[in-house]
């Protein structure tokens, strides 16, 4: 085994610790500057072209069978734009894999607070040719938070039920799902990128309406919240499915919920497609199982190529 001298070490390590604070700044001096009125309006045009130019049926009165309504949807994805374009800085890396009508995305969760289906949003709107909306399926307590219920109803989001999601992809909408659940969302840090159990819902969808499943590995989001514990019995008490707790939060109050400027990558996988039957569990598990692989490999592929946390 090759080694490295003390000096050579540490040369390299202020070398990565410089690399890291300036991608940092980088980062929130780029934020800053999108809040300057002409790029908040240059990006609420793109966006409301980008609208204009979706496939989703409405009726009459703007809105689709689910909540989605393309003027309320508008001040959400711009701010999920600069958030996108600003603060996390997005790479999409081969977004044109996915395929036209009907699709499933799986992606990985993690980072405490969900931002990892904004960006995914985000990218299927701005950055995907044709632009689409994902429609993102919510864990069933959000529901009943009304604010951010009605945000992510206005966005395209529901409620995860087997029935609304069979409903969207007749529609060949594309749907996006997170099978680790709130087990993804909530590791600590020390278990960052290991993908947790997956649930089986969504390849029985997938099997029942003849849909593509495309993997999504989400890079960085591991990062944006420290986690270093999660106290899931006290947060039942408060009708959530967990409690995380990070180097910021509880500690900073609302404030420790923000998310650290870091540069995500997308990394969008090869389509897969399944046959077989929905009500054969042993099947069912099996192809579970190679979607789990597919995604480990695309989350693989993502961390070695990257440079940094915030660069």
């Amino acid at each position: 085994m090759r080694k490295t001298s003390g000096a050579a070490s540490g040369s390299s390590f202020a070398r990565r610790s410089a690399s890291g604070r300036s991608g940092m700044t980088a980062g929130l001096r780029a934020f800053l500057h999108s809040m300057a009125p002409d790029v908040i309006r240059e990006t609420q045009n793109r966006v409301e072209d980008c609208l204009a130019h979706t496939a989703t049926e409405v009726n009459e009165y703007g809105f689709d069978p689910f909540g989605f309504h393309r003027e309320r949807a508008k001040p959400f994805f711009t701010a999920c734009t600069l958030l996108y374009e600003k603060y996390f800085r997005v790479e999409a890396h081969d977004i044109e894999r996915v395929p036209k009508g009907r699709v499933l995305l799986v992606a990985n969760h993690a980072g405490q607070v969900p931002t990892d289906g904004l960006m995914i949003s985000a990218a299927m709107l701005t950055v995907a040719q044709p632009p689409r909306v994902a429609r993102g399926m919510s864990e069933y307590w959000l529901g009943a938070l009304p604010w951010l219920n009605d945000v992510a109803r206005a966005m395209g989001t529901a409620v995860g039920t087997p029935e609304t999601c069979v409903e969207m992809l007749k529609r060949d909408e594309c749907v996006l799902v997170f099978p680790e659940g709130v087990r993804g969302l909530n590791k600590t840090y020390a278990h960052r990128y290991e993908l947790q159990p997956f649930g089986t819902g969504f390849m029985r969808l997938a099997l029942a309406t003849k849909t593509p499943i495309l993997p999504v590995g989400v890079i960085g989001t591991e990062e944006q919240q420290i986690g270093i514990a999660n106290l899931t019995k006290l947060g039942k008490r408060f009708g959530m499915p967990s409690l995380p707790i990070t180097l910021s939060f509880p500690w900073l109050g609302p404030f420790g919920l923000l998310p650290l400027p870091v540069k995500v990558h997308l990394y969008f996988g090869k389509p897969l497609y399944f046959q077989g039957s929905a009500d054969d569990e042993a099947g069912v598990r099996e192809k579970v199982d190679v979607v789990r692989e597919a995604l480990a490999t695309v989350l693989q592929h993502g961390r070695a190529g990257r440079r940094g946390v915030f660069v």
